[in-house]
C-alpha cells in the first residue's frame, strides 16, 4: 500500500517532558497501518536523545526493535519543522488529523494565535481552519495564568486540549503500561478505536 493511499496522521514532539508518550502513540499508529507525517522540533530532538536515546533519524528501527515488526504495517515520513512547504503545511493535503505530544508550553502559545512560524505552527493552523482534529497534549506543572489562557484559546479554536495525565484504574506496574493509557486517550481523542488499554466498565 502508498503512503498515498493510507490513512494519514501527522505527529510532532516538541521540547516538553514525555518523549515515552510521543513514541508510544507513533508506534500505535503504525500498528494500525497509518502514515505518519512526522515533524520533532529542535528541543523535541534533545528530548528525544535525553530521555530514550534515540535520535528522530533513528526513531523508526527503534520502534521495531521496541514494539515489534508490527509497526512496519505502517509508514513514516520525518519532516524539518523549518520547512514550511511541506505538504501538511497546506489544507489541500489528504491528512486526517494531528496530534502535538509532549506539547511544549512555547509550542501552545505560538498555535492558539496561529502564528505559524515553523511546519508544526503551520500544519497545527492547516487543522484548525480545515476543521480536523487537532490534539495538543501539553505537559507542564503547576501551570501559569497565560499557559492556562493559552490552553483556554486552543480550545476556542477547535483543538482538544488533552493533558499528560495517565490514569490509574487499569492497573499500570511499568512506565509503559501508563504510555499505553495516554497512546490510547491520543488514538481515541483522533477519532480511531484501540486496545491500548482496557475500557472502564463500571
Amino acid at each position: 500500500m502508498s503512503d498515498e493511499s493510507r490513512r494519514s496522521l501527522t505527529v510532532a514532539i516538541t521540547g516538553a517532558s514525555g518523549a515515552l508518550y510521543a513514541v508510544r502513540t507513533v508506534a500505535a499508529l503504525l500498528e494500525q497501518a497509518f502514515h505518519v507525517e512526522l515533524v520533532v522540533s529542535d528541543f523535541g530532538r534533545r528530548l528525544l536523545m535525553e530521555e530514550l536515546s534515540v535520535s528522530a533519524d533513528r526513531l523508526l528501527p527503534h520502534l521495531i526493535e521496541t514494539y515489534g515488526a508490527t509497526v512496519e504495517c505502517g509508514s513514516l515520513r520525518l519532516h524539518s519543522n523549518k520547512d514550511l512547504g511541506a505538504g501538511i503545511a497546506s489544507g489541500s493535503h489528504g491528512c486526517d488529523g494531528m496530534v502535538i505530544v509532549p506539547c511544549s508550553m512555547k509550542t501552545l502559545a505560538g498555535g492558539a494565535p496561529g502564528l505559524s512560524r515553523t511546519l508544526i505552527e503551520r500544519a497545527a493552523d492547516v487543522m484548525l481552519k480545515e476543521r480536523r482534529p487537532l490534539v495538543v497534549v501539553p505537559r507542564e506543572t503547576p501551570m501559569s495564568l497565560p499557559q492556562l489562557r493559552n490552553m483556554v484559546a486552543c480550545a476556542e479554536a477547535g483543538a482538544m486540549v488533552l493533558p499528560a495525565m495517565p490514569a490509574f484504574y487499569q492497573g499500570p506496574r511499568t512506565l509503559d503500561d501508563l504510555a499505553d493509557f495516554m497512546a490510547g486517550k491520543i488514538v481515541s481523542a483522533l477519532g480511531f478505536a484501540h486496545q491500548l488499554y482496557p475500557p472502564w466498565t463500571g
